[in-house]
């Protein structure tokens, strides 16, 4: 069975490993959403990684509602990318850009715009100093239309800045997500009711990115199991069997499941996780996240569960995380209090195995 060290072709990108960085918000943009020269630093530093699954990034003002994320709609969010994708390829990386839209939890004093979803149920947590969340407005038919060219033009926006690819974003309660469930989506359009119809977004979006970036360069996150920021299904499996078996048809690059545990550390769940049906309904590559020890890691390549695992804190705190793990040393702990801290400081700092060895 393969090693975590093997290399493996994900699509058209040759990864020397599968160690996958998973895509990580750390507010490190200016408040225009333009990459700064931190990031450059901070990607290059990650290059060890058998792919760098870039950081939400947003597909335009309607869908980003962040403070200081970055974009991928305007000239200058492109140029300031091409740096960061520059230096990540001279350190012999390779880099995709997440596509993001936020949906119902784009904060309107961060977009100046009333938040877009798949129904008018504004999401929970809504803590006016912190998550200032408004009732989103039903997205149209012509507003998906809208953000259908929005992922399209994104997508030609990453490969003018030097990306390798795309992920798009269908996970953690977004904007994709809250039509894949039914506990956010009471449509009763061509987008909303039976799973088939729920599915259709994520579909479509992926449909008009393939035509920008080719399939094999063309990834998908989801996080099936359980809820995400208050984004949940009556039965999961129902959903996303057909939506995992519509992207196999498209034949996307890879996979990527954000799966919680009843113990998880960021997120938990009750809800089993689909990882063991999404693979019998999945022929490409699938890399699963969250919560993985080195040993758990190797033991799910080894079932073939999974064919790579993405780590996203530790990457935080270890950016040598291949090295490290690879030589069995100590593992940097990672700073929750600076994860999202302007600066420096927890974000371009950790040392080095041979820093911190010296």
């Amino acid at each position: 069975m393969p090693s975590l060290f093997d290399p493996i072709a994900l699509g058209a990108i040759h990864a020397p490993n599968r160690i996958i960085m998973a895509p990580l918000t750390r507010t490190r943009a200016t408040e225009g959403h333009v990459p700064t020269g931190l990031m450059i630093e901070y990607y290059r530093q990650r290059a060890g990684a058998g792919l760098i699954i870039s950081e939400a990034t947003g597909i335009s003002r309607q869908g980003l509602g962040w403070p200081s994320a970055p974009g991928l709609w305007l000239d200058s969010q492109v140029e300031a990318w091409k740096p960061v994708t520059e230096a990540v390829h001279r350190a012999g990386g390779r880099i995709v850009a997440q596509l993001w839209h936020m949906g119902r939890l784009a904060r309107p004093d961060v977009s100046g715009l009333q938040s877009l979803s798949s129904s008018a149920k504004r999401a929970p947590y809504a803590v006016p100093e912190k998550n200032p969340y408004d009732v989103p407005r039903p997205a149209t038919l012509d507003d998906i239309r809208q953000t259908l060219d929005d992922y399209a033009a994104a997508t030609r926006n990453a490969l003018a800045a030097g990306f390798d690819g795309v992920q798009i974003h269908a996970a953690n309660g977004y904007f994709i997500d809250q039509f894949l469930r039914d506990g956010v989506n009471d449509r009763d359009d061509d987008y909303g009711g039976p799973p088939e119809n729920r599915i259709r977004l994520l579909r479509e979006v992926t449909e008009r990115v393939i035509a920008e970036a080719g399939a094999d360069r063309t990834a998908v996150r989801l996080s099936p199991n359980g809820d995400s920021q208050g984004a949940d299904d009556s039965n999961a499996e129902a959903v996303f069997i057909p939506a995992v078996r519509a992207l196999d048809a498209l034949g996307i690059a890879f996979l990527e499941l954000r799966e919680q545990s009843p113990d998880g550390t960021f997120g938990s769940t009750d809800v089993p996780k689909l990882s063991p049906k999404i693979r019998a309904a999945f022929a490409r590559p699938l890399v699963l996240n969250q919560d993985y020890s080195l040993a758990a890691a190797q033991a799910d390549l080894d079932s073939g569960l999974a064919d790579a695992i993405s780590w996203g804190r530790l990457f935080i705190a270890n950016p040598d995380l291949v090295e490290r793990f690879r030589a069995g040393a100590p593992l940097n702990e990672p700073d929750s209090r600076t994860f999202y801290k302007p600066g420096p400081e927890g974000y371009i700092d950790y040392p080095a195995l041979e820093v911190s060895a010296g």
